[in-house]
Parts: structure tokens; C-alpha cells; sequence
């Protein structure tokens, strides 16, 4: 009977153990499966903007800047101005005195007199031979027509010496005439001859070339000022003049960003010694790069006609060098160099792994722009792509990135706080 018993349990045990080991095996093989299935980062392409920008440091400079000397060599009777004067075209900034030319200009005004008082004579002297000339021809006239009507009445000897006559006062009037011409042509030389003294003497109030301001001043009252006019170049201008209405910030802008400069762009300036912050324009450049620097110069034209910024003043800009707007953007983590192809690893709808060839456009900082390849709203991997192979099946963990992005490069800015730390022995 216990035999029987013991046959019995182990008859009822097979199916049970059987059962177990059937669910042991049924579990490594899920587990198996879920552990092929593998997790991976994935980001979303989304439509953005992504700009590239240069911040640079600038410096104003006077739109002109100009040596004052006078035409004339004299003494200085009278200076208007001093440093930092604002003076505007034609105001009198000096005065000379140069009493040569004002014995010159009277002498000039006599022989303009006496070249009139010539001509006006030459003038009379032509009505009178005119009037001679007339007198005598008339008489000529009057016996060549009674010689004609009765021949014999007029002996040949009076019709000769009245000929002769008449022939004479002709050649007088042809005189008078010259001599009227070359007494007009010497009031001219003496009209002329004035002009140019009287313009020297003019050339004795020193007037300003320009609006601007007086930034330097080289000669006192009294003082011996020689002309500007010869080639000596140790010659003293009276002042020196900045035109400072109008500025140009100029900045040197690093060679490999030359490429992107246009004459009009518009960069943002801002001025940290007074505050202010404006948007300018490219106006020139000089289409030269630097050998030591490797840097080109460029300017920009500032309005200050309130003369709040003063020349000298640094200024911080900056110039955006391109931008794309409205464009599908990826993290460039996402991006994958297959020899000279750019790549990524997609993800269908059944989250299977997909290479795909792409085209890049503009780079920010963290973002690149999809031309071709991609369409917003596609998902790829991002990062460790070299782990995963096509039509591989993963499990997405979504990671959220900016749609936009700024690429900043600096060619030196100015930094206005660590200066005034650094001159007063360190931050405060």
C-alpha cells in the first residue's frame, strides 16, 4: 500500500514540474527580448532661427579733423578761440596784420583809377578822330563828285591831297581803337591785380573750414604765424579743428569674418560710457586686410550732433554675420560624418532605425540647419549613434532642445567695469 502511495506522488508531481521549468524557460526568453530592445535619446527637429554674430570693440574718431594755417604770413592781432570751442563754416577764428598788404591794396586801388581815367580817354580820343575822320571824308566825297560831273574843275593836286587826307584821319580812328583796346585790357590786368591783394587781405581773418570743434590751440596774441602755403612742414597752424557732428566708429573686423561685410549692414552699438545704445550702418571699409593684424578696418558713420560722444571713446558692436530664419533645426550632437556625408539616425513610425543622409546649412553654438533630409517633426538620436545599426528597433526617450540658436565670436570687446576695477586696484 505505501508503495502504491509513493507511485502515485510522483506521478502527480512530473506534470507540476514540468509546468515550472516550462515557465522558467518562457521567462529568460522575455527577458531576453527586453533586454534587445534598447533605449535611446532622441530629439524632435523643430522649425527655428540660428544666427551667427561678431562682437567687437570699436573706437569713435573725428569725421575730419584739420591744421588751421593762414595764406598769409603775419602777427597775430587777435585769436577768437580755445580748446573746446564749437566754432561753425566761415566763423573768424583769428585775426592778422599785415601791413604790407594793406600799402599793396591802396596801390592796387590807384592803378585801377588811372586805368580807367586811360580808357575813358582812349574813348574820347576815338570820338574825336571819328568826328575827323568824317569832316574829311565828306570834303573827299564832295570834289571826287564835282570832278566827275565837270572834268578840269578840280585839279588832280587837290583831289590827291584831300584823298591823302581822308585816307590819314581813317588810319587815326583804326588807332584810337587799338589804343582803346589795350587800355581796356590794362584796366582789366589792374582790376585783377586788385582782386588778388584784396583777396590777401581777406586770407588775413582766419576763418574755419568747418563745423567742429576746437580741439588744440598753437598760437598766442602777437606771436609771428608764417603761411601755409610752402612745403615746410615745421610751419605752426593757429588751432586744429575735429569735425565731431558726425563720427566714425571704426573696428577691425578678423579676417575670416571679412567674407560677410556689406556697405549698409546695420550693427548694434552700444556706448557704456554714456549709456547709449543705437543701431548704425556699415559706410566703408577698407577692402585691405592687415598683414600683422589680420584684421580689415571698417567704419560706421554716427550722428552726434549733440557732441555726447566724444572722440576716443570706445564702443561695443555687434554685427550680425548670417542668419537663417523659419528653418528645420537638429542639435548637432544628432549629426554623424560618414567620410565627406553628413548623416543622422532616424527613427520611423515603428521607432526603427533609419540612416539618412542630409544636408547642413548654417551652425549655431549647439544647433545646425537642415536643408534637405529632414522635415520638422522627425525624430533622430542623439548621441552614441555608432551603437545602434539600421532597422534596429529602439525604445525613444524624448529630450527636449531650443528650436534657435546664436553663434557669438568675439573680436575683442571692452569690458568698461573690469577697467575701472583694474585702475582702482581690483573689483570693490
Amino acid at each position: 500500500m505505501r508503495k502504491r502511495t509513493s507511485l502515485l506522488l510522483v506521478a502527480g508531481l512530473v506534470p507540476f514540474v514540468s509546468f515550472l521549468v516550462a515557465c522558467h524557460r518562457t521567462g529568460k526568453s522575455s527577458e531576453a527580448k527586453a533586454d534587445e530592445i534598447r533605449s535611446a535619446r532622441v530629439v524632435v527637429a523643430q522649425r527655428g532661427n540660428i544666427a551667427h554674430t561678431l562682437s567687437l570693440a570699436g573706437q569713435f574718431q573725428p569725421y575730419q579733423v584739420v591744421d588751421v594755417h593762414p595764406k598769409v604770413t603775419g602777427f597775430m592781432v587777435k585769436i577768437n578761440v580755445d580748446i573746446g570751442d564749437k566754432v561753425h563754416k566761415g566763423q573768424t577764428l583769428a585775426v592778422l596784420e599785415v601791413p604790407e598788404l594793406s600799402a599793396q591794396l591802396k596801390g592796387t586801388g590807384f592803378e585801377m583809377e588811372q586805368a580807367k581815367d586811360d580808357l575813358l580817354r582812349t574813348q574820347h580820343e576815338i570820338k574825336r578822330a571819328e568826328a575827323t575822320h568824317a569832316a574829311l571824308h565828306a570834303d573827299y566825297e564832295r570834289l571826287l563828285e564835282a570832278s566827275k560831273a565837270e572834268p578840269g574843275l578840280v585839279a588832280q593836286q587837290e583831289l590827291d591831297d584831300a584823298q591823302s587826307k581822308d585816307l590819314a584821319s581813317e588810319s587815326q580812328v583804326d588807332a584810337a581803337k587799338a589804343a582803346a583796346d589795350a587800355a581796356r585790357e590794362h584796366t582789366e590786368v589792374a582790376h585783377a591785380d586788385k582782386d588778388r591783394v584784396q583777396a590777401l587781405q581777406n586770407y588775413t581773418n582766419v576763418v574755419a573750414p568747418l563745423d567742429g570743434v576746437v580741439i588744440w590751440r598753437y598760437a598766442d596774441t602777437g606771436a609771428l604765424i608764417q603761411s601755409g602755403t610752402n612745403s615746410n612742414e615745421q610751419d605752426i597752424p593757429i588751432v586744429r579743428l575735429s569735425e565731431s557732428g558726425l563720427l566714425r566708429l571704426r573696428m577691425p573686423i578678423p579676417e575670416d569674418d571679412v567674407k560677410f561685410v556689406h556697405i549698409g549692414d546695420q550693427i548694434q552699438v552700444r556706448v557704456d560710457a554714456i549709456g547709449r545704445t543705437f543701431i548704425g550702418k556699415i559706410a566703408r571699409f577698407t577692402r585691405d586686410v592687415n598683414f600683422e593684424t589680420r584684421t580689415m578696418e571698417t567704419e560706421i558713420d554716427v550722428e552726434n550732433r549733440d557732441l555726447s560722444i566724444d572722440p576716443g571713446m570706445y564702443a561695443n558692436a555687434q554685427m550680425h554675420l548670417a542668419h537663417a530664419e523659419n528653418i528645420t533645426t537638429i542639435p548637432v550632437e544628432a549629426l554623424v560624418l560618414k567620410g565627406d556625408q553628413q548623416t543622422v539616425y532616424s527613427l520611423d513610425a515603428d521607432n526603427r532605425v533609419r540612416i539618412r543622409n542630409v544636408e547642413i546649412g548654417i551652425r549655431g553654438t549647439k544647433l545646425a540647419e537642415v536643408k534637405n533630409g529632414l522635415q520638422p517633426g522627425d525624430r533622430v538620436i542623439l548621441g552614441g549613434q555608432e551603437n545602434y545599426s539600421e532597422g534596429e528597433r529602439v525604445d525613444p526617450i524624448l529630450v527636449q532642445e531650443p528650436a534657435s540658436d546664436v553663434l557669438r565670436d568675439s573680436g575683442g570687446v571692452i569690458d568698461m567695469k573690469a577697467e575701472s576695477e583694474e585702475k582702482n586696484g581690483g573689483p570693490q
